[in-house]
């Protein structure tokens, strides 16, 4: 199996961290490099990472300019031929996930997969609160505002090399260019594994203030525009109506 690299971006993530690098140790697959970005934390994140400075193979923790950059180091110090990224709220799904990931890319000789991703309740991970299906990507439902999941994307290095890494003018919505950018622009070979892969913890900076959300759907209208998606405003919004049934669903 290929050597794979997954890496976590994290800042004053005490109450998570743990559970996100136990989630990575635990996995089975047999070659896998773990990198974690600090952005310079100062709530004890830090002493956490050290306790398992044995079993992380890259740390850094200094300053940056952001959860995208803070990817894009991760992307640079990553020596795998794919590379994940798990961030300090999310968990995989089992132990088995980048296993299942490896093969599948091996077998059906991809450059990306992706898969669903559930929503969970801080203090519950198996309290779903939302069921975030990655479906087969298409322009017509970016034009909606809607793409897979990111962080259930596995990428193989040489696609960051060749197509850019994420583009940190987009503060709040760098991962949805950057999976437009691939998919649609670039048509990178990918598949579409339609089974849970990462379980993430409700909330998130995108998310957090009306303001934010606002702010994000004009940078991801510039994002369609720029990648040649014909779209509008409206268009955009009516993705809510769809995330608040996915909500009330899974509250039933």
């Amino acid at each position: 199996m290929p050597k794979i690299s997954i890496v976590t971006v994290v800042y004053n993530g005490v109450a998570t961290i743990q559970a996100t690098i136990q989630s990575v140790l635990n996995q089975d697959h047999p070659d896998i490099e773990y990198i974690i970005v600090d952005g310079g934390s100062n709530d004890g994140t830090i002493d956490i990472i050290k306790s398992y400075e044995n079993q992380i193979h890259k740390y850094i923790s200094e300053k940056d300019n952001g959860i995208y950059d803070a990817m894009n180091k991760g992307i640079d110090m990553a020596s795998g031929n794919v590379i994940g990224i798990l961030n300090s709220d999310d968990l995989y799904f089992d132990s088995g996930t980048v296993s299942k990931v490896m093969q599948l890319m091996n077998e059906k000789k991809v450059d990306i997969l992706y898969g669903d991703l559930i929503y969970f309740r801080s203090k519950d991970e198996n309290k779903i609160a939302r069921y975030y299906k990655g479906n087969l990507f298409s322009e017509s439902q970016v034009s909606k505002g809607w793409v897979p999941p990111h962080p259930t994307f596995f990428i193989k290095k040489h696609i960051y090399e060749k197509y850019g890494k994420f583009n940190t003018q987009y503060t709040l919505s760098a991962d949805f260019d950057l999976i437009v950018r691939f998919l649609s622009r670039y048509k990178v070979p990918y598949y579409y594994l339609p089974e849970v892969l990462v379980k993430m913890r409700l909330g998130g900076e995108s998310t957090n203030s009306i303001k934010n959300i606002i702010k994000m759907n004009f940078d991801n209208l510039k994002s369609c525009k720029q990648n040649n998606i014909k779209t509008n405003f409206i268009k955009f919004h009516l993705k809510y109506i769809s995330k608040t049934w996915q909500y009330i669903r899974n509250s039933i």
